[in-house]
């Protein structure tokens, strides 16, 4: 059969609109079903794509028009015809955002799961896609930069001809057509390009280049520690910089990813900045996802079933060791200290025990529900759902430690990932797909290391019992302490400061919804002061916890007034500090941040 033939131009910049064709050389004689995605794989919401194309028409080898029915949401059939079927259609793209798509005047953006319709019964067939140049002269210096293979004639970065093998892989790659700023390096024979769009004057892109290098270095041994071979043939980091932002989705060959101009590096400016800490971090994420989620999956991604939600209870695995490895394969190649690492280490411990969710939604409770809670939170998320990203992070860090303590470093964590990756994903899109069972993971953490983790699976995974992670570190010479920033009593509640002091949320048991107040009350004064759109730090210094004091409050356009008695403290962050001695425990914890150098 032939290949599924796309053509995709940004039609009209200006409205937004790109206009999309799809041939299928021979349609199903009972008349052809079309398909588009509801979600985008690693990002577990359903989106409903299908409600950016604005209009859709077919018509057969003569040109003359053939009729389409909606069938439902996201599916399209158009009547039996003899000879090629070609559908036009346009889609509205205008989601500044890594999991859709994107178009204006200065540039387009698309991943395939939103303009791509899948031809019913055909996913396998191999597609190609010309993607267009937008007429007018504006767009002569527009280019293309993308992971998918040219096809013979098209030039790299040029608009033209490209192809997959399938739908599954056409859909994996997403496109940046515009200007932009680009440049190469290689990481173990295999070459890596640097996209930037967006406006970011005095770019270091050759600091970009050598940190980035050092990162995919670190990560391709990690999984590969003889041979240093790399899962993919070529890799693209796909960058929009914007005054504010932050964001990425991982695919097999590329990563799209948004973020603040501002984190990126400038000429001239060697120091490391938290902005460009947290991007480089990001980019370890993503970058790590090309081992951990996109080629070893969970069960229920292999294969993906794109029509509709796809549960499973291991998020806490994909997610929240890829967050693990995020920053640990930053200080493994030498791009922050040990020090820094240890301080971001201290944040996600303090956003995990600030949550009482934690203590109500396992993590893989949490995996499974993602759909309709980590990725739909309200303000009682706090009190009811846990992150599999950063308590996902925390696990994985118990087992490292575990494994490492218990096998005296003979084993870790990276002897699990790659059994893993031996197992279920090295050969992923060579052979037959397999995907990792719940029920088999268990076992292969204790095949790979051979140390006894089931109560870390019982208390971390199934159950809601707190890490205890400072027996965990005190071996490796790190002591964890909590450290309060404020000082000031606690109202028990999360505020949305601005024109108004707003109760984002209140915690469960705390002083807020003790005296009576709920989320969207908006604080007007503490004991007769007003409250200023700041917050009230300055008025809750004069008290100490214990103290009561008369709240007004409006909760819609009703005042109130209650009696609130104030909490001790929050505890606003936890220190994680290393001590130099005893020498055993410093040798512990350089072979658990060196690991590999």
């Amino acid at each position: 059969m032939k290949p599924i033939r796309y053509s995709i131009i940004p039609k009209h910049p200006a409205a937004h609109l790109f206009e999309v064709t799809l041939t299928v050389a021979d349609p199903d004689p009972d008349g052809q079903q079309f398909m588009l995605p509801v979600w985008i794989p690693g990002s577990y919401l359903v989106r409903e794509f299908a409600r950016n194309i604005v209009t859709l028409r077919a018509t057969n080898q003569a040109g003359r028009k053939v009729a389409v029915v909606k069938l439902n949401k996201n599916t399209w059939r158009a009547a039996a015809v003899d000879g090629p079927l070609t559908l036009t259609y346009e889609v509205y793209a205008w989601d500044l955002s890594v999991r859709a798509a994107h178009l204006d005047e200065s540039l387009g953006f698309f991943n395939g799961t939103s303009v791509f319709l899948a031809v019913a019964g055909r996913e396998q067939l191999p597609c190609e896609v010309e993607i267009r140049r937008p007429e007018g002269n504006a767009y002569r210096g527009w280019r293309v930069a993308t992971a998918l293979r040219e096809a013979r004639g098209t030039r790299r970065y040029a608009f033209g001809l490209y192809v997959a093998q399938d739908y599954d892989e056409l859909i994996d790659h997403p496109v940046t057509v515009g200007e932009f700023e680009l440049a190469r390096f290689d990481a173990h024979r295999v070459p890596h390009d640097v996209v930037i769009a967006g406006r970011v004057p005095a770019l270091d892109m050759p600091r970009l280049c050598a940190d980035l290098k050092r990162i995919c270095e670190a990560q391709i041994a990690l999984f590969e520690p003889r041979t240093k071979r790399a899962p993919m043939d070529r890799y693209v980091f796909m960058t929009l910089a914007v005054g504010d932002g932050y964001g990425g989705l991982e695919h097999r060959a590329s990563t799209a990813l948004i973020c603040k101009r501002d984190d990126l590096p400038v000429k001239g400016k060697p120091q490391t900045t938290d902005g460009y800490r947290s991007y480089l971090g990001l980019c370890s994420h993503e970058y790590f996802h090309t081992w951990n989620v996109k080629r070893i999956k969970p069960a229920a991604f292999a294969p993906y079933d794109l029509t509709r939600e796809n549960y499973t209870p291991l998020l806490w695995l994909f997610e929240g060791f890829t967050s693990y490895y995020e920053n640990l394969m930053l200080v493994r190649a030498g791009l922050i200290s040990q020090d820094e690492y240890l301080a971001q280490l201290g944040k996600t411990i303090g956003s995990v025990l600030r949550g009482a969710g934690r203590l109500r939604q396992t993590v893989a409770e949490s995996s499974f529900d993602a759909w309709v809670k980590y990725y739909r939170q309200d303000e009682n998320a706090g009190n009811a759902i846990v992150s599999y990203y950063t308590k996902g992070l925390l696990i994985a860090l118990a087992f490292d430690l575990s494994i490492r303590a218990q096998t005296r470093h003979r084993k870790s964590l990276d002897d699990v990932m790659r059994l893993l990756w031996q197992r279920y994903g090295r050969d992923f899109y060579a052979g037959r797909p397999t995907g990792v069972e719940a029920a088999d993971i268990p076992a292969l953490f204790a095949e790979a290391s051979g140390a006894d983790l089931s109560r870390l699976f019982r208390d971390a995974v199934n159950g809601t019992r707190d890490l205890p992670l400072d027996a965990l570190l005190a071996p490796f010479g790190v002591e964890l302490a909590a450290a309060d920033t404020n000082g000031n009593p606690s109202l028990g509640a999360r505020l949305r400061t601005g024109n108004d002091c707003t109760l984002a949320s209140v915690s469960d048991g705390g002083a807020a919804q003790k005296a009576g107040l709920s989320a969207g009350d908006v604080l007007v004064a503490i004991d007769g002061l007003r409250v200023p759109g700041s917050g009230p730090d300055a008025l809750l210094a004069r008290y100490r916890p214990g103290d009561v004091v008369q709240v007004h409050a409006f909760r819609r356009d009703e005042l109130r007034t209650v009696r609130l008695k104030l909490d001790a403290p929050e505890v606003a962050n936890y220190t994680l500090t290393a001590r130099t001695s005893p020498a055993p425990a410093k040798r512990a914890r350089d072979a658990w941040l060196h690991a590999g150098r």
